[in-house]
């Protein structure tokens, strides 16, 4: 494998594993990041999608003794049976939108100014929400993943949707759907974690089937190397995430999220970057 290309796909998984589980959208970085080095076309796009599969895989490690007690307990654990139905219950609604209205989202909201405007929307949603945060800490009615119902499941996989729209963050619309329902920030971001396992997971394997014609025996290193460096860096995030929201909240997300929007304004409008890509 060309040297440059491996340093390529190393750089845009560890832009991937750095950004998907912050709420701040790993898509719009993704395109940034590929512009910047050159890394574009459709074989990028598919590689763009599997690398998730790295990032996921962090998830699973981390939370690996709580996934196989779940496993290991659906026959009998309530608590296991529970979070199994929560999960499949708040996949359903993005999973049914997103294969319906994939392509006309492809065609409309891939553009500069409605990516930057959810970037800059969603800031802004986060401000107003955490402005409120240590009341709305007091006051949560679901301080642990456990507590949740299926109601509340579905409620967090409506919110799940927005992040259809490029841009939004599908951390930001499950963590901060998750709190304005109710959820504690802990209990939020959690849920979005083991959320993402079957969404992710989902996608990944929709696109590589999907775009298959375009894949060889020839693209394997490189996407085995991107899937490390996303897989690491993802690992790296989700502890750091972890531990930042026992004491802090996600303001500084917001400010960064509508700095962003802005630099994507500027940049296309300067033709810095190639966001049609």
């Amino acid at each position: 494998m060309d040297l440059i290309l491996a340093l390529k796909a190393i750089i845009m998984g560890l832009v991937e594993g750095f950004t998907e589980f912050l709420p701040i959208s790993s898509t719009g970085h993704l395109i940034v990041a590929g512009s910047l080095i050159g890394f574009t076309g459709e074989i990028a796009k598919v590689f763009e999608i599997a690398i998730q599969a790295g990032a996921i895989f962090a998830v699973i490690w981390e939370y690996r003794k709580r996934i196989g007690g779940v496993l290991t307990g659906l026959g009998s654990d309530p608590k296991a049976q529970r979070l199994t139905i929560n999960l499949i219950v708040a996949f359903i609604p993005a999973a049914v939108l997103g294969f319906a209205f994939s392509k006309a989202i492809k065609a409309h909201l891939f553009a500069p100014v409605p990516v930057a405007l959810a970037f800059i929307l969603g800031g802004i949603i986060i401000w107003v929400v955490e402005r409120n945060g240590p009341q709305r800490e007091r006051t949560a009615r679901i301080q642990d993943v456990d507590d949740m119902t299926p109601v509340d499941a579905a409620k967090v996989g409506l919110a799940q949707c927005f992040a259809l729209i490029p841009g939004t963050s599908r951390s930001g619309a499950t963590i901060i759907g998750g709190m304005l329902l109710g959820l504690s920030r802990k209990a939020a971001t959690e849920f979005s974690f083991f959320l993402a396992i079957p969404t992710l997971l989902a996608a990944t394997v929709y696109s590589v089937i999907k775009e298959r014609a375009l894949l060889s025996a020839h693209d394997l290193p490189l996407f085995l190397v991107g899937g490390l460096a996303a897989f690491v860096s993802a690992f790296l995030c989700v502890r750091w995430l972890l531990r930042y929201i026992s004491s802090h909240d996600f303001t500084v997300f917001a400010w960064y999220r509508i700095v962003f929007g802005i630099v994507i304004l500027v940049t296309a409008h300067y033709q810095l970057v190639n966001w049609a890509e």
